[in-house]
């Protein structure tokens, strides 16, 4: 069986998280797509991100991690794409709730925020989560109605209406 591939992506902030990282997902046998800059040298996160989450939104990956200093800028511009469920995660729980209750394609990490160890943890439980599916799959089904909505010009209102953009 071949191993599950998993993008990933970082600025400068990241840089070092994701090195560690890297090493964890080859130790666990995962095949490792690394789209992120090498170095500290200052760079702009949003061309990073979104190599990552087009690869996601498009199903030439099934995951992806991004990082960058606190996790924050990356989850804004990942989830701009169709499909990208990306969940910033600071605790194992979160790792595991967004996996288990969001179906979470890509996960969001602060570089500059959480301690290897705790952003290891929060991984693992990240990757061995499976999806609950049930009550769940409504959510993720008015999220899936909603991107379709606002990405056409009538719009999309919560209670399944469309309304005009004026």
């Amino acid at each position: 069986m071949a191993a599950q591939e998993i993008w990933i992506g970082n600025d400068h902030g990241g840089y070092e998280l994701k090195l560690q990282i890297v090493e964890f997902l080859k130790k666990k046998e995962f095949a490792v797509h690394d789209v992120g800059t090498d170095s500290t040298e200052i760079v702009r996160y949003p061309y990073f991100a979104q190599k990552v989450a087009a690869a996601v939104s498009e199903g030439r990956a099934s995951r992806g991690i991004l990082i960058c200093s606190t996790g924050i800028g990356m989850s804004i511009i990942a989830n701009k794409f169709n499909g990208v469920r990306a969940s910033l995660c600071t605790s194992t729980f979160m790792g595991k709730m967004t996996r288990a209750h969001n179906d979470s394609n890509i996960l969001c990490l602060g570089g500059k925020i959480t301690g290897t160890f705790e952003a290891l943890d929060i991984l693992e439980a990240w990757l061995s989560t499976e999806y609950e599916g049930g009550r769940h799959a409504i959510s993720l089904g008015l999220i899936k109605d909603a991107e379709e909505a606002i990405c056409n010009p009538a719009g999309w209102h919560p209670d399944g209406q469309t309304t005009a953009v004026i």
